[in-house]
């Protein structure tokens, strides 16, 4: 059932940090794939894994895994694909309470065929075309500090309605920020710009930076989409990232790491970023520690394998205090150079 939003409430009272809705689908990875992929053979991987998919889904559990209370709302199937992406999220400690479940639609599947540096992605939506804003509970995402969407484009029957729900999460008094990943249709609508009209944070990468202004060149579409939201976040690969004020501008280059697959380094991105943002970082912090966040989950299969063991994140939070008193010896909010592959 569909609740209504009260007025604004003390911030520090509220019962997340962290409220989403969107994907969460299952990820199948396989590797070690020839680069042509020619029809009707039988080719072989070198390797095969399987983890939680869906940008909305990957950014909840890390922001959760980072130590941020979580709240996501998406649709549950009844299959045993939802059954594992629900336990993996419910693992990490992101509440689930809110889910809508649905009936004769299944769990959404990408298939990601890794390459030497590129990979094809196939995606069934499944489910996730389901998730309806009369579905939402807003009183739910509305008790938290800061809401992130992820996946505009694939939220299809949500779509139109999204610049009506940050309106209403805006009046409740978070601050709101998008991820608007690729739009499987390539029509990129326009219908965004409005949605934009209540965003804080914006937070594509290069591809999706020039295909929402409408401009081919990148500093061109950096010029017009800063001027629409308060902070442009773009995500450069192996050129690091970016952050743009309507007067500003910030960079930090990307971390070394040893890359099992880039899959889910940008929602990775995401939720180092959030994490610090939300807490008042300086903007280049910020970036950086969304930087590390986004090599981190590039050493391991999938978006969360890297947060998924204490030992892991003990690891993570040991590189971002060396990083911090590196900085400080140096004067310098900027991390070490090194080569990410682009972060989707």
């Amino acid at each position: 059932m569909r609740h209504q939003t009260s007025t604004h409430q003390n911030r520090a009272s509220r019962r997340f940090d962290f409220t989403l809705a969107g994907d969460v689908d299952l990820d199948i990875m396989l590797y070690g794939l020839p680069e042509d992929l020619p029809l009707e053979r039988e080719l072989l991987a070198g390797g095969m894994a399987l983890c939680l998919g869906g940008s909305s889904a990957i950014t909840a559990h890390n922001l959760s895994a980072l130590g941020n209370s979580v709240g996501l709302i998406t649709t549950a199937a009844e299959d045993s694909f939802s059954d594992q992406c629900q336990m993996e999220l419910r693992h990490a400690g992101v509440d689930l309470s809110s889910c809508v479940p649905v009936e004769h639609v299944q769990t959404g599947v990408t298939v990601h065929l890794q390459h030497q540096e590129l990979r094809h992605m196939l995606t069934y939506a499944g489910a996730t075309f389901n998730l309806a804003y009369n579905n939402l509970d807003l009183d739910y995402l509305a008790d938290a500090n800061h809401f992130h969407m992820a996946s505009y484009y694939l939220q299809r029957e949500l779509t139109r309605d999204i610049p009506r729900l940050f309106a209403t999460l805006k009046q409740a008094g978070l601050t709101i920020s998008l991820d608007p990943n690729d739009d499987p249709d390539s029509t990129w609508a326009r219908g965004i710009l409005e949605a934009l009209c209540f965003v804080d944070v914006l937070m594509p990468n290069e591809r999706e930076t020039c295909l929402i202004a409408a401009e081919p060149d990148l500093d061109q579409a950096i010029s017009v989409l800063r001027q629409l939201v308060p902070l442009l976040v773009i995500k450069r690969g192996a050129r690091g990232a970016s952050a743009f004020s309507a007067t500003q501008s910030w960079h930090v280059p990307a971390y070394p790491a040893n890359v099992v697959d880039g899959i889910g380094a940008g929602d990775s991105f995401n939720a180092g970023f959030l994490h610090g943002w939300t807490r008042g970082w300086p903007i280049e912090k910020a970036l950086g520690h969304g930087s590390l966040t986004g090599a981190w989950s590039t050493t391991c299969s999938g978006g969360t394998s890297a947060f998924r063991d204490q030992r892991s994140l003990q690891d993570l939070a040991t590189k971002w205090a060396e990083t911090a008193r590196a900085e400080d010896s140096m004067g310098s909010a900027t991390p070490p150079t090194g080569a990410l592959p682009q972060q989707v």
